[in-house]
């Protein structure tokens, strides 16, 4: 009960902030309270940081370079470009939008499509003169996609890289897995969404007052580089997976770059457009208190034996098949992420299936593991508290002034999650003993 109450309380602040409680503070002192009463010890820090480092600091990374791109007028550019390719028609923009927060959520992660795409569309869209039911469609399936489509790839989700890292599992090999199956999540959420919003997209809307996108660019030499320097990040990604070099290091180096670029370092800062301190100091740096001091908390249930009713559960879904494994465990960990976090909700998973018995099924267990990714991926989109990034989100609409209440967010999640979470989890099913 102690370790319970301790996740709790800790879990209401992070949500709370209170008079601006930072999240990386909030969970670190639930991680001091924890192991000043004895729920985690001294020797559980270096296990845990072991198990986040890796995916903290590719997240901070991931942010940096998304943060400059920003800056250099790149997804507006995007989005500009994919404006016009909608070529005024409503029915034709709907979907490409969802694409491209797609895209940007399968190369810069869920956290960058929510935060930096959404921003975007919501100001084309304003340009447009949407209405208001419109521009709320549009924006909650920015907002949708960049969580239930950040699948195919290690980095496409923090919840991604903690489990990936925990049972080895390469990069190559997650993306041979996880990328068929992202391709079914993206059309179901497609469908799913257009089925929802369809009466709110207009059928026309206006292009000649959108502007050139080349004029939207703020540093060309950024701008230019971008492309090559993602291409090779991804190419790296592949290649030093054989020597199982750690996601972080290749993703810091891409950062390391995309800032040498923006600083103009080599050239003692001349020309140069973007204000890198201001990037530096822009980024979630507390996302590195928060892992550590978070999943202390969570590894604190473990010590508890919590986990091991949800590995009875996931036991008794072994024992029924492939199928009931799968959709199991995708909507255990779906319902745990939704009320809990996604981010605790992965490594409760993660601990859960590492307890199971040893002579359990091989591709049950991976079933498993995939299907606690899917549902702690996806899962968050039921209520508004299952993500960091979903709250963030809702902030920036709000700075924007764009309210979205919990109510018409839950009712929207509520509808639109099950079936997507659903189709997904049979792709897994059926896909993985063919990858």
């Amino acid at each position: 009960m102690l370790a319970i109450a301790i996740f709790l309380v800790t879990l209401i602040l992070v949500i709370w902030q209170p008079k601006g409680l930072s999240i990386g503070w909030s969970a670190m002192g639930g991680a001091v309270l924890a192991l000043a009463t004895g729920v985690i010890t001294w020797s559980d820090i270096p296990i845990v940081w072991h198990i986040v480092w890796d995916a903290t600091f590719t997240f901070v990374a991931l942010i940096i370079i998304s943060l400059i791109l920003d800056e250099a007028g790149f997804f507006h550019w995007a989005a500009l470009h994919v404006a016009r390719w909608g070529g005024g028609r409503g029915r034709l923009l709907f979907p490409l939008i969802v694409l491209l927060g797609a895209a940007i959520a399968a190369v810069f992660a869920n956290d960058g499509a929510a935060l930096l795409l959404t921003p975007i569309v919501m100001a084309i869209l304003l340009r447009l003169d949407f209405t208001p039911a419109a521009t709320f469609a549009f924006v909650i399936a920015t907002g949708f996609v960049a969580d239930t489509t950040s699948l195919p790839l290690m980095i496409s989700n923090l919840v991604n890289i903690v489990s990936a890292n925990y049972f080895n599992i390469s990069f190559d090999r997650y993306a041979m897995v996880m990328a068929p199956v992202d391709m079914v999540a993206l059309a179901a959420t497609l469908a799913v969404l257009w089925l929802y919003f369809r009466r709110s997209v207009p059928r026309q809307y206006p292009t000649r007052d959108l502007p050139d996108p080349m004029s939207v660019i703020q540093d060309h030499l950024v701008f230019r580089a971008s492309f090559p320097v993602l291409i090779l990040l991804l190419i790296a990604y592949f290649v030093t997976a054989r020597w199982q070099i750690p996601v972080s290091v290749v993703t810091g180096t891409g950062a390391l770059i995309m800032l040498a670029l923006a600083g103009r370092w080599l050239q003692g800062g001349r020309g140069a457009q973007i204000p890198v301190r201001k990037v530096l100091q822009d980024a979630p740096w507390q996302i590195v208190v928060f892992s550590l001091g978070m999943y202390l908390v969570v590894y604190g249930l473990r010590n508890a034996g919590l986990t091991n009713y949800v590995a009875m559960a996931l036991h008794w879904f072994g024992n029924h098949g492939v199928v009931a494994a799968a959709l199991g465990t995708g909507f255990l960990a779906a319902l745990l992420s939704s009320i809990m976090n996604n981010m605790p909700a992965v490594l409760v998973g993660a601990l859960a299936i590492h307890q199971l018995p040893a002579a359990a099924d091989p591709m049950l267990r991976e079933v498993m593991i995939y299907a606690n990714i899917i549902g702690c991926d996806l899962g968050p989109k039921f209520t508004p508290i299952g993500s960091l990034a979903t709250l963030l989100w809702l902030h920036v609409l709000s700075r924007k002034g764009m309210t979205v209440t919990w109510g018409q967010y839950m009712k929207t999640g509520l509808l639109v999650t099950p079936p997507v979470l659903l189709v997904t989890l049979l792709a897994l099913a059926w896909w993985l003993p063919l990858a």
